[in-house]
């Protein structure tokens, strides 16, 4: 083994480059058990720089064994027993033993192509989903950094505009494309009239587990934004927000009466024929006076009116 003043500068050596996956789950006492015997055949020497070299252009700089590495949420686990597997069983057999450089190049190479073709049948991730919210289920082992990458969303969602008519029903859901732990709680905050994603300018209107919110009559006051808070835990996952926009019936009425009205006309203040009936000769019809349109209309207004 190397000695003890050395030890520092074979560790060094090792992981003094990039980290890959050996370097994660690999340990450096069996890293240097596995070198101890490494000789260079050109010279007929024992070099274990030589050989921490060869590991690491085999292992920590072979893409093939980074994309094997990139293995869905908890599998990290299972690429340590697999590479384990491949290095344990050369690590007793190469143990205070010399063997030459082409022997060691061929067994990690051997090595590093089943460990590739073993990762490579673990689960994937099925992937991140845009544009927001903090999605840990998509998230991919990185062996560069042996750590899990997350998806870099932001927490807050864009606003989705909700246009109602007044005294209807507004529904919003509070849905996402990933998946959710199965301890989520869910508040429900309003900001009346403002369109806004300030989270200050929102008041708290429930907490519990429920993703809908309904309004069964939606009155004017109601107008403004609602914002959708997952939590699991104490961590926040995603931010949804909608912005209810409310048509007054008044109005409403008023525009729709109107439309109506219009389309019964004809140009000249004419009105339409019945169906089926053919019009009169044009020269019998004449135009109506201001007295009579303005008769017409209020008539049709209570018609209307009447109906509801």
């Amino acid at each position: 083994m190397c000695p003890s003043a050395l030890r520092l500068v074979c560790v060094s050596l090792l992981f003094g480059t990039s980290l890959s996956c050996y370097q994660c789950f690999a340990d450096v006492q069996e890293s240097l058990r596995l070198c101890w015997g490494h000789i260079l055949t050109e010279y007929n020497i024992r070099n274990i720089d030589a050989c921490f070299r060869k590991l690491d252009r085999i292992f920590n700089n072979n893409e093939r064994v980074l994309e094997a590495g990139r293995v869905g949420k908890g599998y990290d686990k299972r690429l340590k027993e697999l590479l384990d597997a491949e290095i344990l069983p050369m690590v007793e057999e190469f143990d205070l033993k010399l063997n030459d450089d082409t022997v060691y190049e061929k067994r990690f190479q051997t090595a590093a192509d089943n460990f590739i073709a073993a990762a490579s049948k673990l689960p994937r991730v099925s992937g991140c989903f845009p544009p927001c919210g903090f999605q840990s289920e998509g998230a991919v082992y990185n062996c560069v950094t042996c750590q899990y990458d997350s998806c870099e969303f932001p927490l807050d969602c864009p606003v989705k505009e909700i246009k109602v008519m007044e005294n209807s029903r507004s529904r919003m859901r509070c849905d996402v494309p990933f998946h959710l732990p199965n301890d989520i709680q869910v508040i429900w905050r309003f900001a009346e009239e403002v369109r806004t994603q300030r989270v200050d300018q929102f008041k708290e209107v429930t907490v519990g587990v429920d993703r809908l919110y309904s309004i069964p009559s939606t009155k004017l006051h109601h107008q403004g934004s609602y914002l959708c808070e997952i939590y699991s835990g104490r961590r926040s996952i995603v931010r949804l927000y909608f912005y209810i926009a409310v048509t007054p019936q008044v109005v409403a009425g008023h525009t729709e009466l109107q439309e109506i009205f219009d389309l019964s006309l004809l140009p000249g203040g004419r009105l339409l024929p019945a169906p089926d009936v053919p019009p009169p000769p044009h020269h019998h019809l004449l135009p109506l006076s201001p007295l009579h349109m303005a008769c017409l209309t209020a008539l049709l207004l209570l018609l209307f009116l009447s109906l509801g």
